[in-house]
């Protein structure tokens, strides 16, 4: 499963919204433009339109990713990632932040987390971090045959010159590689 830039910023705002404004969750297409679009805690920002919006939707429907409830006369929208991906909650916040913010280092996510998730501290952040990289395994340590096809969720990047912490990055939208070269573009 590879994602494009526009779907992964559909399901960053998707997972953010659920658990920052429960209230208006899930979220209309309005809604979910105007939260791809935001311009503060995104980056890169983006200026989505909303024929972009519904096209990264429906190939997201299609991977399972988002679903349409339709309870009102408006059609709204939710995530499945969690339960596709069978995500803990912080293995879902910290994917969240890599989504709406491109990579970063433990610290960041920690200090980023607070309203998606609270870690006790550097240690349960890079906990986290160290599982999402690790081939997924069932609770009890077993492998099932899901975990078995299972791929790491994020990566390490290279250390930046300069730089003392070393940030991570999520593989949902292709090889590490790829993704280091178009951002030293």
């Amino acid at each position: 499963m590879t994602l494009d830039p526009i779907q992964i910023r559909i399901l960053g705002a998707l997972i953010e919204k659920e658990i920052v404004t429960p209230e208006n969750y899930p979220l209309s297409l309005n809604a979910l433009l105007a939260a791809a679009n935001q311009r503060s805690s995104r980056d890169p920002v983006m200026d989505l339109t909303e024929d972009q919006v519904r096209q990264a939707l429906h190939a997201s429907e299609d991977m399972g990713l988002t679903a349409v409830v339709r309870d009102s006369r408006v059609p709204k929208y939710e995530h499945r990632i969690r339960t596709v991906l069978n995500l803990r909650r912080d293995e879902t916040a910290v994917l969240c932040l890599l989504f709406l913010r491109g990579p970063q280092t433990p610290g960041e996510l920690r200090s980023r987390s607070d309203r998606l998730y609270s870690f006790d501290g550097l240690d349960a952040v890079e906990s986290t971090l160290g599982r999402m990289t690790a081939s997924a395994t069932s609770s009890t340590g077993e492998e099932s045959q899901s975990a078995r096809d299972a791929r790491p969720l994020v990566a390490v990047l290279p250390r930046q010159p300069g730089s003392r912490e070393v940030r991570y990055m999520h593989l949902l939208g292709g090889p590490v590689e790829s993704a280091f070269h178009d951002s030293t573009a």
